[in-house]
């Protein structure tokens, strides 16, 4: 702010001084006018620089012109707005306030042509900018009294929309200093995108650090660029460009073409830009700028009498007595623009001595005009409105919004330097390409990444395996249906209900088949039958987990309930069609189950989404987008808590029973115990599948596997559990021999065992009792025989009194017979009589007494003394 301030006090002293010179010379042959050139400041643009030496050329020119303003010089008074509004303003007040009289106002810099032509008006003053492109300025409401050999900003949209049309460009993004003149542009630009058709991905927009800008650029993946800024504010773009890699083969930016064309590498240090100058090159490389033709491209003389290259030598000579290295291209800023300060002066002096004409016929001049005169203004205007010449910036012409009409000229920096591509004309709509731009990957960049959907589908061999384990399962099945109906009449077939074991087969075979469901995706079918292939696989899932599993469940039900009744219900036989019956209500439920849900909220196809993924064999910009096909319904996850909480209910019931009834064996089921293991097979893998699948449900190849795995072994093994005893069985015994042995179930269970052990031990006990007892009879014989022998009498064979006998008289006669049975037990027989035994041979002895009417391995205890 001081030095703004100190600026202005020297430019007032300095005004305050040329005013009071002015005033000491004669003035009555000098038009006066009024110039604002942008050359200091730090922002904005400083194209005063070169522009305000061209306008002394011009009026050097012009005076030297006898044929132009004769009898009068034109005179230039100017002061530094550094591209400040408000500065500005400061020095159109000074030129305005302190003579002399002025007759029209030079202004540059947007900023500050917006603030001096919307206050020249009320002054009755004409402003003509040399270099103010904002299209703002086009509103000849709020500007009546404005030209400008500028053209307007907007003149460059057409020509980047023609741009974007040639090489099929459909998705642009915008980046904006915070200027008017650059949001007036963007606002037309976005228009025609509109009309065009154009995508506007991204507008973002900074006021002196573009760093954010230019991430948030990244991130919405812009790939054409374009740039609306000042040249400061752009080398910090373009630094900023290098270090978010926003360069290179896939991206295109749009920079203005007034620019000098060394811009990005000068003044990196003064600026304090963090990018070396090599690096500035690189960020810089293919680049597009469009401006317009400030230059005039033929060889033709001008209304100066010089060329554009006459114009161009005079000007560098200026420019190197000024202190420019030109010969090293070493430009001021506003030298593509200094063509338009040139014609601007032209452009005057033509209206002038147009107006010095008409007024000339009424008696008045030129020195007549004061601020409050409106119809000298008025002449003015028509006269500068009405001027067209050809200038050392081509043909000068204005609109009636007092705009330029020119050309655009196209270029683009080809190893650091501008290469032009072609012109374009707007009114005529006219591209002129001479096809020498250089693409750095060779081919034209891509306006967005190429998102190439690829479907994640099965791998094709593990399908193929999967179905094949799952084919032989189904087979298998089908051959143990016509076992089973071929040796239905076999006792170990009927015992094991056969038409359960049928239900359980055909349910394992609907869980197979639902294996080749789960494996088609879209490789193998569009996506309208995806839907019905959806449907179909919770349909063959859930039936065929209700034919198998319910077969089973209902066997252990009834295994249960004939555990808990009476005994003598027990010997009852079990009616096969209260099997049946539960069977049909569990599948009764699931087909209310599915009704519902396949007509209230059908299953559909869904499309899951993976983040991009870089391709792997081309270097193209491409990106994969990895899709997954899911079958979804709208409230998929109610449906399925329907389904899995039925289902584990009566899993869980299931698993319950099969535990109660894991140790009893019933006649009537002979499979009940393999019935029992296969329930804890399915209610094993059923609480892992479940909620793993829902886990890797991304991972087509592994979710399949782990499913069908599960599937493939769950149905394999309940098949073996059921039906391989069976088949071994009657392989044995192929004409029913001892089929009556066969049960399973109805053999020795493990309490049996155990008391068949105990049994075992206490029998060997006894029979070592025995012996004993038989040794202590023979020695008791040893003496009774020594006793009758010292008495001379013989002892009867019994060991009691007889005839002859010294013994005492018995009453009571036994012998005992002791043989071993076939399982090792002592069986005594007993021959009874009447008699006493005598207490001589005292001694109790505890066996078990054989029974004619038990089998071998029944015992009743009792007690025997002898």
């Amino acid at each position: 702010m001081a030095k703004r301030l100190a600026a202005a006090w020297l430019g007032l002293t300095l005004v305050t001084w040329l005013a009071v010179a002015a005033a000491m010379e004669d003035d009555d042959n000098v038009l006066h006018i009024g110039g604002i050139f942008p050359i200091g400041g730090e922002g904005g643009w400083q194209g005063g620089q070169a522009c305000e030496p061209a306008a002394n050329l011009a009026l050097e020119d012009v005076n030297n012109r006898k044929d132009l303003l004769p009898g009068f010089t034109l005179k230039l008074h100017w002061n530094d707005s550094e591209c400040e509004p408000g500065l500005g303003a400061s020095v159109m007040y000074n030129l305005l306030y302190n003579k002399p009289q002025k007759l029209m106002l030079l202004a540059g810099c947007s900023t500050v042509c917006t603030t001096v032509a919307e206050a020249a008006k009320m002054w009755n003053l004409v402003v003509l900018c040399y270099g103010a492109s904002s299209p703002a300025l086009s509103d000849r409401n709020r500007f009546p009294t404005l030209f400008r050999t500028h053209p307007s900003a907007t003149v460059h949209n057409p020509t980047r929309i023609k741009l974007m049309e040639r090489f099929g460009w459909s998705r642009v993004a915008i980046l904006q200093q915070a200027e008017e003149v650059f949001i007036s542009t963007v606002e037309d630009l976005e228009a025609r995108c509109k009309d065009k058709g154009i995508e506007i991905v991204t507008r973002q927009s900074f006021l002196s650090d573009p760093s954010d800008a230019v991430r948030n650029l990244r991130r919405q993946d812009a790939r054409i660029i374009v740039g609306l800024f000042y040249v400061v504010a752009a080398r910090r773009v373009l630094c900023e460009m290098y270090k978010q890699e926003l360069y290179g083969k896939q991206y295109v930016w749009f920079f203005i073409g007034w620019y000098e064309d060394n811009w990005f590498e000068v003044n990196l240090e003064k600026e304090e830009i963090s990018c070396t100058k090599e690096e500035m090159r690189i960020a810089a490389e293919g680049h597009i700028t469009t401006e317009a033709l400030m230059w005039n491209q033929n060889n033709q003389r001008t209304i100066s009498g010089m060329t554009s290259e006459d114009f161009r030598e005079r000007l560098n000579d200026v420019l190197r007595k000024s202190g420019y290295d030109i010969d090293h291209l070493r430009y001021p800023e506003g030298y593509q623009e200094a063509p338009l300060a040139y014609d601007a002066v032209w452009s005057v002096a033509l209206a002038f001595n147009k107006t010095m004409s008409r007024l000339h016929r009424h008696g008045k001049s030129l020195k007549n005009f004061t601020y409050t005169d409106k119809e000298i203004a008025d002449d003015i205007y028509s006269a500068i409105n009405s001027t067209q010449f050809l200038g050392v910036s081509g043909i000068v012409a204005f609109s009636s919004q007092g705009d330029r009409i020119a050309l655009t000229q196209i270029e683009q920096v080809v190893d650091g330097k501008y290469v032009k591509l072609g012109y374009y004309d707007t009114q005529m709509d006219n591209l002129t390409w001479l096809d020498r731009e250089r693409w750095i990957g060779g081919k034209v960049p891509q306006d967005r990444t190429i998102v190439r959907r690829v479907l994640r589908t099965l791998s094709v061999p593990l399908f193929i395996c999967m179905w094949t384990i799952s084919s032989v399962g189904i087979l298998a099945a089908i051959s143990l249906i016509v076992f089973n109906i071929c040796y239905r009449h076999r006792r170990v077939i009927q015992l094991s209900h056969p038409v359960c074991n049928t239900i359980m087969l055909a349910g394992v075979i609907t869980c197979l088949s639902s294996v080749f469901l789960l494996g088609l995706d879209g490789q193998f079918v569009s996506p309208d039958v995806y839907p019905y292939i959806c449907q179909a696989r919770v349909w063959f899932l859930t039936l065929g987990f209700t034919l198998s599993y319910g077969a089973m469940f209902s066997k252990v039900w009834r295994v249960h309930r004939l555990t808990t009744k009476a005994k003598s219900d027990t010997t009852k036989k079990i009616e096969p069609w209260k099997l049946y019956t539960m069977v049909t209500g569990l599948v009764v439920v699931d087909l209310v189950l599915l009704l519902t849900w396949q007509i209230v909220d059908p299953l559909q196809r869904r499309i899951e989404l993976f983040p991009l993924e870089n391709p792997v064999s081309t270097d193209d910009d491409i990106k994969i987008l990895p899709e997954l096909e899911h079958c979804e319904s709208v409230n998929n996850n109610i449906w399925l808590g329907l389904m899995y909480g039925y289902k584990g209910l009566v899993l869980v019931f299931g698993l319950f029973l099969a535990y109660e009834t894991r140790s009893i064996k019933v006649k009537q089921i002979n499979d009940s115990r393999y019935v029992g293991m296969s329930i804890y097979n399915v209610v094993v893998l059923c609480l892992i599948t479940a909620p793993v699948t829902m886990v890797i449900a991304s991972q087509q190849d592994a979710s399949f596997a782990f499913v069908a795995l599960a599937l493939i072994f769950c149905c394999f093994l309940s098949m073996a559990l059921i039906f391989v005893p069976k088949v071994i069985e009657v392989i044995r015994h192929p004409r029913d021999k001892a089929e009556s042995k066969y049960n399973p179930d109805v053999g020795v269970s493990k309490e049996d065992e155990d008391r068949y052990q105990k049994l075992l031990i206490e029998n060997d006990e006894l029979q070592q009792l025995i012996a004993q007892k038989e040794e202590k009879i023979r020695l008791l014989k040893i003496k009774l025989a020594e006793r009758d022998a010292l008495k001379g009498g013989v002892v009867g064979p019994g060991g009691g009194g007889g005839p002859g006998g010294m013994g005492p008289p018995t009453t009571d006669q036994s012998s005992t017979h002791l043989t071993v049975n076939k399982d090792n037990l002592i069986v005594a027989d007993f021959i009874t009589g009447e008699g006493t035994s005598d207490s001589a041979f005292g001694g109790g002895v505890s066996i078990y007494t054989r029974s004619s009417r038990a089998s071998a391995s029944d015992f009743e205890f009792s007690e025997s003394y002898l």
